[in-house]
C-alpha cells in the first residue's frame, strides 16, 4: 500500500493533483478542500489510499491520516465505494461525520450527493460503532464541513489561482458565489464555495 506521497505539485485539476515523486508524476484524486491547500510548484505531502480494481489502480489523497482513516472506514459500510466515501469527505470533515453519525443526523448525510433518506438511515446504523468519537478541538454539533475565517474571498481566490485559473476568471467565480456565501446562516465553508465556483466556471467556458 502507498501510505503517502511527497513531492512537488506538478499540476492541479478540479478533482486531481499530480505530485512528482522521484521523477514520476502520480495522479491523486482529492477533495476540493485538499486541493485548495495545494499550489503548483510547491512541495506537498498527502496521506493516500490505493484502491485496486480489476481494470484500474486509483490513488486517493488526503490532508492527513485521520481523513484517510475515515475514508477507509466509510467503505466498510455496504454500498459505499471510494467515490461516495470521497464525496462524503468533500462535504463534511471527519469530525463532522462522526458527530452526524453519533447524533443520528440524517440531514447531514443527505447533504452528500448520492445519499437519499433511506441510504442515510442505513449508513447511520452501519457506521454507528465504526467511526468513533470526534477527535478535533471543537466537538459538538457542526454544520457542513468546517468553518473558515472571514477572509473566505481571499482563500477561495487563492485556491482558484492554484488550480490554474486566470486572475480574471478567479475574480468572476468569487463574485458568482458571493450571494451564496452571504446568504449562509453560518460562516461559509471554502470547500463548498470552491465546488460552486468551479461549476460556475465550467458553465462559462
Amino acid at each position: 500500500m502507498i501510505a503517502f506521497v511527497s513531492g512537488s505539485v506538478a499540476a492541479l485539476a478540479p478533482t486531481t493533483a499530480v505530485i512528482e515523486v522521484g521523477g514520476v508524476g502520480m495522479a491523486v484524486q482529492c477533495t476540493p478542500n485538499t486541493l485548495s491547500e495545494l499550489r503548483v510548484g510547491k512541495e506537498a505531502k498527502l496521506a493516500t489510499s490505493l484502491v485496486v480494481r480489476e481494470d484500474s489502480l486509483t490513488l486517493y489523497g488526503f490532508a492527513d491520516d485521520d481523513e484517510r482513516r475515515v475514508f477507509e472506514l466509510l467503505q466498510t459500510a455496504s454500498g459505499v465505494g471510494p467515490r461516495l466515501a470521497q464525496a462524503m469527505l468533500a462535504v463534511h470533515t471527519p469530525d463532522a461525520l462522526r458527530v452526524a453519525v453519533a447524533t443520528g443526523d440524517e440531514k447531514a448525510l443527505t447533504a452528500v450527493p448520492g445519499i437519499g433518506k433511506k441510504g442515510a438511515q442505513k449508513l447511520l446504523l452501519e457506521l454507528k460503532d465504526r467511526l468513533g468519537e470526534p477527535v478535533g478541538a471543537h466537538i459538538g454539533r457542526q454544520g457542513i464541513g468546517s468553518a473558515v475565517s472571514a477572509s473566505w474571498r481571499d482563500q477561495l481566490h487563492a485556491a482558484l489561482i492554484g488550480l490554474g485559473y486566470a486572475t480574471r476568471e478567479a475574480d468572476e467565480a468569487v463574485a458568482a458565489v458571493a450571494p451564496q456565501a452571504e446568504a449562509a446562516e453560518s460562516t461559509p465553508h471554502v470547500g463548498q464555495l470552491l465546488k460552486a465556483a468551479l461549476q460556475s466556471l465550467n458553465r462559462t467556458r
